[in-house]
């Protein structure tokens, strides 16, 4: 049985390098196709937003001389190229597929609204959300929340290489300790690096728990969608 009906599933760019620090790698874009193929067999509605820090990040582009709007411009393209990427690594695995831009660039993708993803998930399509919210200066955590938002998901499921919500970093610091459930305004508290400060809000606002678990093992997903728990639940 499936604990969720509807997902928002945010994946990271950089992941998808897989330890290279940029590009893609193929064998970690088959990984994730088919872990997502166990739970659409399952019968979950499932959203997608993926990063695109394997290509370019505009914050750390603007750092180095680009103009803010044109780097997150940019930055956003190469969500594009890794949601592209994964829908051919879907089509690959027989998951019908469609890939939804928050800015118009038919023929590469749909232009995103509201109601054509839902009818979409519905219909049994997995939506891949790209090009972040259209805009500069939000992020694609931010981008996440608020595609969980709109498609009214039961939960937003935080794909990361680490499995879950630590007191510090564990990949720093090896007293970190591992939080089961926390909440909202402890996350915000304890300044914890679960997303960047407007997308926590916006799920807190909008009561829509996020999880956080190692997308980079696989058969998490599965698990994650069964019940087990293996990472860390952010609630109010």
């Amino acid at each position: 049985m499936a604990r969720f009906k509807r997902i928002l599933l945010k994946l990271s760019g950089e992941s998808l390098a897989a330890g290279s620090g940029s590009g893609i790698d193929t064998q970690r874009l088959s990984d994730y196709a088919q872990q997502i193929k166990e739970i659409h067999d399952m019968g979950v509605e499932i959203g997608i937003v993926i990063g695109g820090g394997n290509i370019f990040r505009g914050l750390s582009g603007a750092s180095k001389g680009f103009d803010r709007v044109k780097g997150d411009q940019m930055g956003m393209m190469a969500t594009v190229i890794n949601s592209l990427a994964l829908s051919s690594a879907l089509d690959a695995e027989g998951v019908k597929n469609r890939v939804l831009t928050a800015i118009r660039m038919e023929p590469v993708g749909e232009f995103y609204t509201k109601w054509r993803a839902i009818e979409a998930m519905k219909q049994g399509y997995v939506c891949i959300f790209s090009a972040g919210t259209g805009s500069p200066y939000f992020t694609t955590d931010t981008g996440s929340s608020l595609r969980g938002i709109e498609i009214e998901a039961d939960v937003m499921l935080k794909g990361t290489r680490v499995d879950g919500v630590y007191t510090a970093d564990p990949e720093k610091d090896p007293t970190a300790e591992k939080f089961t459930e926390i909440t909202y305004d402890e996350v915000l508290r304890r300044g914890l690096k679960v997303m960047d400060l407007t997308a926590t809000t916006m799920c807190m606002e909008n009561n829509l728990p996020i999880y956080v678990f190692n997308m980079d093992k696989v058969g998490n997903l599965k698990k994650v969608i069964e019940g087990e728990p293996i990472g860390t639940l952010v609630k109010k």
